[in-house]
């Protein structure tokens, strides 16, 4: 039975190992910014414990190469941020919440509003109730989303976070929902609670689809000679941030919580590392020696036709910029997507 098999048969948290290293929650910790994040955590010296239902394809496979690459660093608890009574229990003890766990995708939540809401909603409700309740002084890091801005004028201007919110689908919704009870929590309950809203985050153990996740979707689907569909023209505009810096900002956000306590943070690529999708899929064929074949179809509820975040407050409160320019980073993504089809 190889490691993955052995934790997965277990809700209950493993042995808390007995050196006093300091002890990070995950949730969503199987998915794709869950592991990147567990990687850059261990290697500053934390003990990551991943709390995952591992339902979405692709988490089983990247719990299985964390945990044999990591045994002595990693945990894994298979659970439900909507099971309320089995979260107290999972986060006692730990010296951070890393709140990732979520439904990611724009056209799921047009299928299904309810389960939508509870996993985002109400799933980060009950997380926060959980670390209010039980480990009330724990940094608490949750992962927004850009969507909550709606789909935003075409004045092709960076995002700060003065722009006023305006929830655009059941996604923007769920996800706005959670991102102001996090941000309240703070401010009600004086926690110690973080918001990043984030924009298009790309990288290693990304495996995708059309509805989220699409650059690794399109590198995925050109090696594999799949056509793509493109929704709208394909000059829709996102900045593009490698998974790595975001696992580093988190890292310094946690750090500096005496600054980023009860702060939000847009959090993104930034204007140099701006692309409209047509391009990314030409750098792809590029890079892969492939030619990517793809069809266009209506424009997606709530997309947005540009976006780019103004990370100018990530910077000068915690000295964040992104380290890896989009280039570098797409070739490496496609370098790790070739050793995994």
């Amino acid at each position: 039975m190889d490691p993955s098999e052995r934790l997965t048969k277990t809700k209950s948290r493993p042995p808390i190992p007995a050196d006093p290293e300091r002890r990070i929650l995950i949730t969503g910790g199987a998915g794709f910014l869950g592991v990147n994040a567990a990687v850059h955590l261990i290697k500053e010296g934390w003990f990551v414990t991943l709390l995952d239902n591992l339902s979405r394809p692709g988490t089983e496979r990247n719990l299985k190469w964390l945990i044999t690459r990591y045994p002595n660093r990693t945990s894994f608890i298979k659970e439900d941020v909507r099971n309320a009574s089995a979260l107290p229990e999972h986060v006692r003890g730990q010296d951070a919440i890393l709140h990732l766990a979520g439904q990611v995708a724009v056209t799921t939540s047009l299928v299904d509003p309810g389960t939508d809401f509870d996993v985002n909603a109400r799933g980060t409700l009950n997380m926060l109730e959980a670390v209010r309740l039980h480990n009330h002084d724990a940094p608490f890091l949750f992962a927004s989303t850009n969507k909550v801005y709606g789909k935003l004028d075409e004045n092709n201007s960076a995002c700060k976070e003065t722009q006023p919110i305006d929830f655009h689908s059941p996604y923007g919704c769920s996800k706005g929902a959670a991102d102001q009870y996090v941000r309240d929590y703070a401010r009600c309950f004086h926690m110690n609670t973080v918001v990043l809203r984030q924009s298009c985050i790309y990288g290693a153990h990304q495996y995708g689809t059309e509805d989220q996740g699409w650059v690794a979707h399109f590198v995925h689907s050109i090696l594999n000679e799949r056509p793509l569909t493109i929704y709208g023209d394909g000059t829709q505009v996102r900045d593009l941030l490698d998974a790595r810096d975001l696992s580093a900002l988190y890292a310094i956000a946690i750090d500096k919580i005496g600054i980023t306590r009860g702060e939000i943070y847009n959090v993104g690529g930034g204007a140099e590392n701006q692309r409209n999708l047509l391009e990314v899929i030409d750098q792809i064929g590029e890079l892969t020696g492939r030619k990517p074949q793809f069809s266009h179809s209506d424009w997606r509820e709530g997309d947005q036709k540009f976006y780019v975040s103004d990370i100018t407050k990530a910077n000068n409160d915690l000295g964040w910029t992104p380290q890896i320019p989009f280039e570098r980073g797409l070739r490496e993504l496609i370098s790790w997507a070739e050793s995994v089809n």
